[in-house]
C-alpha cells in the first residue's frame, strides 16, 4: 500500500492537524524487485479468458493473488484451486474439485480488512506519538503497530518483572531408601508454614532438623499409599507454533530455522503438507489413507511392524474433528508414491 503522501504532498510533513490520515480511495504499489515478474503476469493476463488462483490457501495467500488481479484490471471468471500438500496426489485431487471465485471471495475481503486496519494503525499512530514524543525533546521516530506495539509491551512487561526479581532461597530434602533390595529417592515434605506460595521449603533450621531426626531413626516405613491410573490422550498433529516449541524444546532450533525446515519439506521434498497452519486437526476423509500409512511405514521401518500391528486403525482420536478444520489441516505426511522419489 502508498504511504501518506502518495496520497497528498502535504502529507511528507509530519503533522498533528493533519491526523487522522483516511484514504478515500485506497493505493497500491509493485514492489521494485517485483515489477519484472509483475509485468510478465499482466502480460499473461492480457490474454487469458479466465484465471485459477493457485496461491496459498489462505487469507494472505487470496489477497496476492486478488490484488494483482484488480491492479491489472481483469474481470474474467475465476476458479481456486485449494492446496495444503504439493504431492501428485493432492494435486491432481484439488484439480479435480476447483471451487468457485465466490466461494474464497471473502477471504480476500477479510486479508484487505486485516492489512488496511494495519495501515491505518501504524501509519497514523507512528505520527501521532513521534510528534507527541518529539514536544518533550524526544528524538526519532516512535513505531506503532497493531502487532509489534502489543508484542513490545509483554516483552517489556517481562523485562520489568526480570529486573525488579528478588531471587529468596529455599531447601529440599532427598533421602535415598531401600525397599526389597531396591534402592529409590524419596524427599521430605514440610509442612505449610515452612513453604512459600510454591510450596518450597524456606525454613532451613527447620529442614536441618528434620534431617537429624531422619538419621537418628535410621529407617523407614510405609504410613499410606495411593495408586492412581491416568489416562492421557495421545497429542494432536502439529500446527507451525507447536511444532516450533517442540523444536526449540528438543534441538534448540530457532522459530525461523524450524520454519524454514518445514518450509523445504512442503515445497523441495513434498515429504510434508503446508506448515503455515494454526490447526492441529484432521478431517475425517483423511481416515481413509490410515491403511496406506501403516503400509508405508511397514515397509519403511520395518522395526515398527510388531507396534503397528497393534494398532487399532478404525478408532477415531481427537484429532479427527472436521468442525475444528480451518483453512489448512495440521502439518502431516504427504502422499508420494514409490516412483516419484
Amino acid at each position: 500500500m502508498e504511504p501518506p503522501e502518495r496520497y497528498d504532498a502535504k502529507y511528507k510533513k509530519w503533522a498533528l492537524e493533519d491526523l487522522p490520515v483516511i484514504p478515500a480511495q485506497w493505493k497500491l504499489a509493485v514492489k521494485a524487485d517485483a515489477k519484472k515478474q509483475f509485468t510478465v503476469i499482466q502480460k499473461l493476463l492480457k490474454k487469458a479468458s479466465s484465471v485459477v488462483i493457485a496461491t496459498d490457501a489462505d487469507r494472505e495467500g487470496e489477497m496476492i493473488a486478488r490484488e494483482i488481479l484488480d491492479t491489472c484490471q481483469f474481470h474474467g471468471p475465476l476458479s481456486r484451486l485449494w492446496l495444503s500438500a504439493l504431492d501428485d496426489a493432492s494435486i491432481r485431487k484439488a484439480l479435480a474439485s476447483l471451487k468457485t471465485g465466490e466461494e474464497t471471495a471473502p477471504l480476500y475481503q477479510a486479508g484487505l480488512g486485516r492489512a488496511r486496519a494495519d495501515w491505518l494503525c501504524g501509519m497514523n499512530l507512528t505520527r501521532l506519538y513521534t510528534l507527541l514524543a518529539r514536544r518533550q525533546g524526544q528524538k526519532g521516530v516512535f513505531s506503532v503497530g497493531r502487532v509489534q506495539t502489543p508484542t513490545l509491551r509483554l516483552i517489556v512487561d517481562r523485562d520489568r518483572q526480570i529486573a525488579d526479581f528478588i531471587p529468596r532461597p529455599y531447601w529440599t530434602l532427598t533421602v535415598t531408601l531401600i525397599g526389597e533390595n531396591t534402592p529409590f529417592q524419596a524427599q521430605w515434605r514440610a509442612s505449610e508454614s515452612l513453604c512459600d506460595e510454591e510450596g518450597r521449603c524456606i525454613r532451613e533450621k527447620a529442614l536441618q532438623q528434620a534431617a537429624a531426626e531422619i538419621r537418628a531413626v535410621g529407617q523407614a516405613r510405609v504410613i499410606q499409599t495411593e495408586t492412581k491410573r491416568v489416562k492421557e490422550s495421545a497429542p494432536r498433529p502439529f500446527d507451525l507454533g507447536t511444532l516450533q516449541q517442540v523444536c526449540s524444546q528438543k534441538w534448540g532450533m530457532g522459530a525461523q530455522q524450524v520454519l524454514d525446515t518445514a518450509q523445504s519439506l512442503y515445497e523441495n521434498h513434498k515429504a510434508t503438507t503446508y506448515p503455515r497452519t494454526d490447526c492441529r486437526y484432521l478431517p475425517l476423509s483423511m481416515m481413509a489413507n490410515i491403511p496406506q500409512v501403516v503400509g508405508a511405514l511397514q515397509t519403511f521401518a520395518s522395526e515398527l511392524t510388531p507396534l503397528l500391528a497393534q494398532c487399532n486403525q478404525q478408532q477415531q482420536s481427537r484429532c479427527w474433528n472436521d468442525s475444528k478444520i480451518t483453512a489448512h489441516y495440521a502439518i502431516h505426511e504427504a502422499r508420494r508414491s514409490r516412483q516419484n522419489e
